[in-house]
């Protein structure tokens, strides 16, 4: 049978289970992928599980996120993650080295591996032909343990490309005109193929841009095919032996189409404050500008840096715009130096960072209130940026230098410049020294894990209860993202080994009063919230999961979930139920409370199960889309629980 890319990935990892759309099949992982803000977690529990010793090919922890170390607590972090590293045989790239994705694939992706990573833009190595799933870190900590990951087969989305770019548009145009099509629930449940003759135009970090961003379709992965493309640039790390060729068959069949002329696209800008609320540029070109931000995960590669410096070679900025360049990796500055463009940047009026994160995350270069920014990042959510009322848009280098040579936002086809013809360097920068290795086993088990005062033990989860009686502390619309959930930026995520702290944010972003309301009423059996469509979109951070189970929340209802923040309310024990009818919504309100009866017998039998509102004579038909083995977590109180009471499971 002729087999698409997607389909040959997951037939040599399966494990258990048939590739067929929508039941469960587990994978063997290969790689595993950690960065400083979840990795914490990941850490402490690998330790909760007593694990010895990693069973990956490779796995490797990052630190990539929290860079900024105005007190002790992530510089503690530092030291415990290389600690864990060096006990645990892992990987560790540190800090200043770069963002985790571009990193992994310069150093580590591989043809034909799996890859599964505590960050939902673990996506990103799909460019290189593999199957790279972002999810929570405790899923992470399962296959570091040798345990597979398990999953829902995927539908295969393919989406032939053709034609070559016009001027001035460039891969992030790509990714945006999905979004624009398919909004940010249209890749859910599925793995997204790019196959076609555009693909030729296309170069590997060109795919990782594309890759990249999937996560805001709300796909399982990406995936590119290995090819002539992929070859060249493992030559270019020095790794041309770990590539083979990795094509779909002739013939081979999706389950759903699209198609892209690159020749027909034209520059595209994602608007506040969500990725899928994509305009032709031209549209709001002429808004006033603060701030024009390049770099990150989703535009990490040399010729996205190049492109800037060229656009401003001999130029000036505009005073009112801060042009913020985060280059991806030290390789990449290190190139961006003796190429001579970083010294074009600088001249330019460019504010230089360190190779992470950065503002990405809201880890500095937080935009002035109400003040427009234009950033190449992958996500725009509300006060994802570090200021509350932000308004970021998403949108490619030339756009974001454009505008930042403007002082307004500006269609860079209208530029009185010829558009650059960027070429790669000489040589690509190879230097593997920020990354340690792991040690041998006999030396690991002598390291002692180094705990600043900022990291806690886990919160201990008990059992599902029999019943439960739920005040309905929060009801939210569509879309809700985990960064409204739990928030990222500097004055967060310093705590993300710290959890009885870190849950004073939790929804802090919809209402500043969630805390002290679910802390009010914790002894009195919990609560529940309630959810419109895709209900935790965007991060993997599992954070914004536990945060609230500790808080005491049990129950979470919508009209539809994203898939990772899904298996992380499992996982820790939170029951995610669907509305059977989505107009039932409407019948419920804050402050009513809902009663569950029967709840661990009620979930084995049935996938269907009612919650009645007291007082108000009205039952609520709910739905869950759990198998046996979720079943079994969620009574024991999640995944941990559930690992410890099969010790013949334990690694």
């Amino acid at each position: 049978m002729s087999m698409n890319v997607a389909q040959k990935l997951i037939e040599a990892h399966l494990l258990e289970g048939k590739m067929i759309a929508g039941q469960e099949i587990s994978l063997r992982i290969d790689q595993t992928l950690c960065q400083d803000a979840t990795g914490t977690l990941v850490m402490l529990e690998l330790e909760a599980m007593e694990v010895d010793r990693v069973k990956t090919e490779i796995s490797a922890q990052y630190v990539d996120h929290n860079l900024i170390q105005e007190d002790y607590k992530n510089a503690d972090d530092h030291l415990f993650l290389q600690s864990a590293a060096k006990r645990f045989g892992v990987w560790f790239s540190r800090p200043g080295n770069g963002v985790s994705h571009p990193v992994h694939m310069q150093n580590f992706g591989k043809p034909g591996k799996t890859l599964l990573g505590s960050d939902s833009h673990t996506c990103a190595a799909g460019c290189l032909g593999m199957l790279a799933i972002g999810a929570g870190g405790l899923e992470v900590a399962m296959a570091m343990a040798g345990h597979p990951l398990h999953i829902k087969m995927p539908k295969i989305f393919g989406v032939k490309l053709k034609g070559k770019f016009s001027d001035w548009v460039s891969a992030k145009d790509v990714i945006l005109e999905m979004l624009r099509r398919h909004t940010v629930k249209g890749g859910v449940d599925c793995i997204i193929e790019y196959y076609g003759p555009g693909l030729k135009s296309l170069t590997s970090m060109d795919r990782h841009v594309i890759a990249n961003m999937g996560a805001e379709l709300g796909a399982t992965a990406t995936v590119f095919p290995s090819d002539k493309e992929t070859q060249k640039f493992l030559r270019s790390q020095e790794r041309e032996a770990d590539w083979f060729e990795l094509v779909a068959d002739k013939g081979a069949k999706y389950d759903i189409y699209d198609e892209i002329d690159l020749s027909q696209l034209e520059p595209l800008i994602a608007q506040p404050s969500s990725p899928g609320k994509v305009v032709p540029v031209r549209e709001v070109a002429g808004l006033d500008l603060y701030q024009a931000y390049v770099g990150s995960s989703a535009n990490p590669g040399y010729r996205d840096f190049a492109m800037a410096a060229m656009m401003v070679k001999g130029r000036r900025i505009s005073p009112n715009v801060s042009f913020d360049i985060n280059p991806a990796s030290r390789n990449g500055l290190e190139e961006l130096s003796k190429e001579g463009m970083l010294t074009d940047l600088i001249h330019a009026g460019a504010r230089i960072h360190q190779a992470g994160c950065n503002g990405c995350i809201g880890m500095g270069q937080a935009p002035a209130t109400g003040k427009n920014s234009l950033r190449t990042v992958p996500r725009n959510f509300p006060g994802r940026s570090g200021t509350r009322e932000d308004s970021v848009y998403l949108c490619s280098p030339e756009v974001a230098t454009a505008s930042a040579l403007k002082g307004v936002i500006t269609d860079p086809r209208t530029l009185d410049m010829p558009y650059p013809k960027v070429r790669p360097p000489r040589k690509y920068v190879v230097n593997r020294d920020m990354l340690q290795a792991p040690l041998p086993l006999d030396q690991a088990r002598k390291v002692q894990l180094i705990k600043g005062p900022n990291i806690a033990s886990l919160p201990i989860l008990r059992p599902l209860p029999h019943d439960l009686r739920l005040p309905v502390l929060l009801k939210m619309g569509d879309n809700i993202s985990t960064d409204e959930i739990m928030p990222a930026g500097a004055r967060v995520l310093p705590f993300r080994s710290n959890i009885p702290k870190i849950s004073e944010f939790t929804f802090d972003v919809i209402d500043e009063t969630y805390h002290k309301r679910a802390q009010d009423i914790h002894g009195q059996g919990g609560h529940a919230v309630i959810g419109g469509e895709n209900y935790g979109q965007g991060s993997s951070r599992e954070h914004a999961a536990l945060a609230p189970r500790y808080l005491g929340l049990h129950v979470v209802i919508s009209k539809s979930f994203a898939r990772i923040h899904w298996q992380n309310l499992v996982n820790f024990g939170i029951l995610p139920l669907v509305f059977a009818n989505p107009a039932d919504y409407n019948k419920i309100s804050l402050g009513d409370v809902l009663v569950l009866k029967n709840i661990p017998d009620t979930i084995k039998a049935s996938h269907e199960m009612n919650a009645t509102i007291e007082g108000k004579n009205i039952v609520i038909p709910l739905v869950h889309k759990l198998s046996p083995r979720q079943i079994e977590i969620l009574i024991d109180g999640g995944l941990i629980n559930w690992v410890k009471k099969h010790p013949s499971i334990k690694s």
